[in-house]
């Protein structure tokens, strides 16, 4: 070993012991973190089904490549940290001598060929990435940005170190070369040869080499053990844990579908029994989240896939998923001196430490503690109310997160304590609560009046009880029974039904709300009251049957949801089917037949609940298809199925005021008449509200028709009988 070996060792051995001691206090922080959230039993269980998930996210990149150029990128940079990782390694053995390689597989051809290509690819990967964020950068796109709101040094500084660290291996490989101690051939590493070919015959550059390679990692992992809470570097480690405990492994979006039910200590909240003072509703302070959400928090990756693709953030509102979840990481980490004191509050407000235990904790701690989680500036809220109430649970955000953070719950778990304890949301909401809670249905329609919408058809339209057997229960939904436009799609629904033969039923008056806008509000308690009454309803109906003959069909996506994905959650196990679901099978079977083509274009529009929560995309677009016709053909939106914009109205936001930014109905409907079509087919009744305001209030009523998926079939169909069964009258001769 000679002089410079001596130094390069030191220096290499020194900074390396700063930087392993900073990591395991870091990685110490994180875990004490994490710990104080909630328990959250249902994170465990199926751990073969979760380990083959987080592989496939992680080592396919399934859900980053929906991206194809990023995707591509991340996953060669990503693969290059993991497996050059081992150069890393190597290069402590080269600070010693400028001969050493790695033991076993150092001299191994493959091994050489494999590092090599991903060490050339990972250079091609970082670049394209870091073009990315520079042609991106906020200052430039604002808004349009998707790393508006990211910690941009931050990106830039891990974005560098890989490029920095990539690039001293094949100087290292260099010198090796160029001293003519390479023991890869050149066939297996073009570059490393071509790289030493311009370097001096100098031995101790490869120990120098290496010792700045080492630094510059090193120096990456002080800078991340110094800022925890820097999630672009900090992901790498805690993606792999945050996949694993997603809600659903094995589903497309983890926090997609059902709500969680409220819990308390891990349990699921019992409303008989429950108590304000001893069980906790919703969340009010952040170590109330569960310690899954403070994971999620401290995995975001500040990519801002979430946020460009947020209804209510490309609407000008101040909504964006991504700063939600920094904010609220940022708020648990400033405030964890004071909780791993023995800080916090009980159910009852009052402060659990002793004067004793908080004397010594950072004021900037004990100040971050009094904050609220929601409030508005002058409150010094961690959340904003304006941020809590813009969100329409459309799902975009989970969708797009490639680290799996459960958005939606988050969200609606602080909305549950706003309106539950606190009574504090949208006072305009405070009338559809009321009437959910006194007439059964959001609009406050006498119960009386729920079969209205069968006057006029051909046809009997029998209530379960009446008749002996069927085979479908047909969910009307309160839209479809008391909306002026819902109803038609009811009416055309029943009578492509009954055209086909399938035998159905319906509840009428023993129907109500099936509470989805309560829940998604927060109101749990009334969903709760909603949803028991209808599972003890459903079960009399269904008496006797096994579930796979417990069939419904709903025409509105979120009974569709609530029924098949949240009522289990209460004792009703059912067979849900989406009436496009059920139609595309007619269809398909020749039970009914298109006969006369949709002209004029047809552009189909999803319903987040039907198509993101659901991944209900293909039967709308089949049946759409049979009615067009193939000359015709279905146009899509830029922004579909798995992208598709939300209408607006879900969260429950159908009830409250849009006064903020555009209206995200009309964004959506400015995309739908871009197509050129004159029919925007809609399989949701509130869609179909939300995009008929928009044509309307663009004044292109006269151009454009807002229509359910089963109009634009029966139009197709029975083009005779279409009009009679939309509007209830009897069809003419």
């Amino acid at each position: 070993m000679g002089s410079v070996q001596i130094v390069t060792t030191i220096l290499a051995a020194a900074i390396t012991a700063v930087a392993v001691w900073l990591a395991v206090r870091a990685v110490s922080k994180l875990f004490a973190v994490i710990r104080l959230g909630q328990p959250d039993p249902s994170r465990s269980g199926d751990h073969l089904g979760r380990t083959k998930t987080m592989l496939a996210e992680t080592a396919g990149h399934t859900r980053m490549l929906r991206w194809s150029v990023v995707g591509a990128a991340h996953w060669f940079v990503m693969v290059g940290f993991l497996v050059l990782s081992l150069l890393v390694l190597e290069a402590y053995f080269e600070v010693v001598s400028p001969t050493a390689g790695l033991p076993l597989i150092g001299g191994w051809a493959l091994y050489g060929l494999v590092t090599e290509w991903i060490g050339i690819l990972g250079v091609v990967g970082i670049v394209v990435l870091i073009a990315i964020r520079v042609a991106n950068r906020p200052s430039q796109a604002g808004r349009r940005s998707r790393f508006t709101g990211s910690t941009m040094w931050q990106g830039y500084f891990v974005e560098t170190v890989v490029l920095a660290v990539l690039v001293m291996g094949f100087l290292i490989r260099g010198f090796k070369v160029a001293t003519d101690h390479f023991e890869y051939p050149t066939w297996a590493t073009p570059l490393s040869h071509a790289v030493g070919s311009a370097l001096p015959d100098w031995e101790s550059g490869v120990s120098i080499a290496a010792l700045i390679k080492i630094a510059i990692s090193m120096t990456w992992l002080i800078v991340i053990s110094l800022n925890v809470t820097m999630g672009v570097a900090w992901h790498r480690f805690l993606a792999f844990p945050n996949i694993y405990f997603k809600r659903k492994p094995g589903a497309s979006g983890s926090g997609l579908g059902p709500l969680r039910p409220m819990m308390s200590e891990g349990k699921p909240l019992d409303f008989e029994e429950a108590d304000p003072e001893s069980d906790q509703f919703g969340v009010a302070h952040v170590e109330q989240f569960t310690w899954k959400g403070l994971l999620d928090f401290s995995t975001c990756t500040e990519c801002g896939r979430c946020q460009s693709q947020c209804p209510a953030w490309n609407t000008g509102k101040p909504l964006s998923p991504k700063l939600l979840v920094l904010s609220l990481r940022d708020h648990a980490y400033a405030k964890a001196p004071y909780l791993l004191a023995g800080g916090g509050k009980d159910l009852t407000g009052e402060e659990k430490a002793t004067a004793a235990q908080l004397a010594h904790v950072d004021v900037l701690a004990l100040a971050e503690a009094e904050k609220p989680l929601i409030g508005d500036a002058e409150a010094g809220g961690v959340i904003d109310p304006d941020v809590l109430w813009s969100c329409t649970t459309c799902g975009a955000c989970v969708e797009q997160c490639p680290v799996d953070i459960e958005h939606v719950d988050h969200i609606v778990d602080m909305r549950r304590y706003q309106v539950l304890i606190e009574s504090n949301f949208p006072s305009e909401a405070g009338v559809m609560l009321r009437n959910l809670e006194n007439k059964g249905n959001p609009w406050g329609a006498p119960q009386n009046t729920r079969e209205d919408w069968t006057k006029g058809l051909e046809f009997e339209v029998p209530r379960v009880g009446e008749v002996e057997d069927f085979e479908y229960l047909f969910w009307v939904g309160c839209a479809g029974a008391f909306e002026d436009r819902a109803k038609k799609t009811t009416r055309a629904v029943a009578t492509l039904l009954n055209e086909a033969g399938v035998s159905f039923a319906i509840l009428g008056e023993g129907e109500t709300c099936s509470g989805d806008p309560a829940r998604r509000i927060g109101n749990e308690f009334v969903f709760q009251m909603l949803a028991q009454q209808n599972v003890e309803t459903l079960n009399e109906a269904f008496e006797g049957r096994e579930k796979a003959k417990r069939k419904i069909v709903a025409t509105c996506p979120h009974c569709f949801n609530t029924l098949g994905n949240e009522y289990g959650q209460l004792g009703g196990e059912f067979e849900v089917v989406h009436h496009t679901q059920l139609l595309a099978h007619l269809v398909a079977t020749g039970k009914l037949t298109p006969v006369q083509p949709v002209d004029g274009g047809v552009t189909y529009h999803d319903p987040c609940y039907l198509g993101r929560h659901n991944r209900v995309f293909a039967p709308p677009r089949e049946v759409l298809g049979s009615a067009v016709g193939a000359e015709n053909g279905l146009v899509e939106m830029p922004r579909n199925s798995e992208r598709s914009f939300c209408c607006g109205a879900g969260g429950a936001r159908m009830w409250m005021e849009e006064r903020i930014g555009k209206r995200i109905n009309v964004d959506r409907v400015e995309e739908a008449m871009s197509t050129g079509a004159k029919t925007v087919a809609v399989g949701c009744p509130f869609c179909s509200t939300m995009l008929s305001d928009g044509v309307n209030g663009k004044g292109a009523g006269d151009q454009v028709e807002v229509v359910d998926v089963a109009s634009v079939l029966l139009r197709s169909v029975k083009p005779e009988q279409a009009r009679g069964a939309e509007e209830g009258e009897p069809a003419a001769g």
